[in-house]
């Protein structure tokens, strides 16, 4: 399916939960937030519905988030059900891995593909003040537990100046004896994130080089995302760079977002949107609902506009919308 720009709209981020397990300074409050309730979350059944009803229309692949999304109960079990359904080519997950630890094989088995784990540093003092609650020492070993499994494994880090930014190079690191791709995400100013400082993906990449050496190209897909992916010399895997901001590439996105409480999500940055859970739960017919989806998708905004005045400005963090 095609957006109004001309851009293919073939991936869809689900959100399940707003629940973390952890409370990430970019994220969310120290204290945590109100919580969705039971009733308006999606059922698991209805985003089996909503995800077959959008694979005619053209998405291909599906990401389970959060918050944590294995902070809610059954989340392998909707793997299972999304797997079963074919037609999917990727079935991913981004999490902290923490309560998905001990569980990887399981969710092999179950269907899931790959999985982007959140790291921001290896230094344990660092990642407790990052993560206000976190342990570093087992999302380290759940790395090598994903790659026994079987399961594309990439690491996602948010440098934040004056908290993490020493810390990047050793990060970077894992990916040199480790088929890896570590991925620095560029801080984007959306909730909690737009009180802190982004450290840009060139200055990243300076680091790196500074580091490790010619960063070469690396030419391989790492799936349809936005990343720049660069390949040090002797390493196993990949360094990428996802800068929103910096290096905008609105002109070649492919997805839309599905909230914990039902929002078809056109852009990170625009509140506007389709509420799906009010369709599904009004008695529509799927005939309807994917007319109404597809007429979402042709108002997706052609640009974020971070740092731009915007009337339909995005209000939410990103625990509520889907990391």
């Amino acid at each position: 399916m095609l957006d109004a720009c001309g851009r293919k709209i073939d991936y869809l981020r689900i959100s399940i939960t707003d629940r973390c397990n952890l409370r990430c300074v970019y994220c969310m409050p120290e204290n945590g937030v109100s919580s969705i309730s039971h009733d308006s979350l999606l059922r698991y059944e209805e985003i089996v519905r909503l995800v077959r009803l959008m694979q005619p229309l053209g998405v291909q692949k599906v990401r389970i988030t959060g918050g944590e999304p294995m902070a809610r109960r059954g989340c392998l079990d909707l793997v299972q059900n999304l797997h079963e359904m074919g037609g999917l080519s990727r079935i991913a997950m981004t999490t902290n891995v923490l309560l998905l630890r001990g569980r990887m094989q399981e969710a092999r088995d179950k269907g899931l593909t790959s999985i982007n784990i959140s790291l921001d540093t290896l230094d344990p003092v660092c990642y407790r003040q990052m993560t206000r609650l976190g342990n570093v020492a087992p999302v380290l070993d759940a790395i090598d537990e994903a790659l026994t499994c079987g399961l594309s494994v990439k690491v996602n880090a948010v440098p934040v100046r004056g908290m993490n930014e020493n810390d990047l190079v050793s990060v970077a690191a894992l990916a040199q004896d480790q088929p890896v791709c570590i991925r620095f995400i560029e801080l984007m100013p959306v909730g909690c994130g737009a009180a802190f400082s982004p450290i840009p993906t060139d200055e990243v990449l300076a680091k790196m080089e500074a580091a490790f050496g010619t960063l070469l190209p690396d030419e391989t897909r790492h799936g349809d995302g936005p990343a720049r992916y660069v390949k040090p010399h002797g390493f196993v895997g990949s360094i990428g760079v996802i800068g929103a901001v910096s290096h905008e590439f609105c002109d070649h996105c492919n997805r839309v977002r599905l909230t914990a409480d039902g929002f078809l999500k056109l852009c990170l940055n625009h509140s506007a949107g389709l509420n799906l859970r009010e369709l599904l739960r009004s008695g529509a017919s799927d005939e309807q609902i994917t007319a109404a989806i597809y007429d979402a998708i042709q108002k997706k905004p052609q640009r974020h506009g971070f740092y731009e005045a915007l009337p339909d400005q995005e209000g939410r963090r990103m625990n509520e919308i889907g990391g």
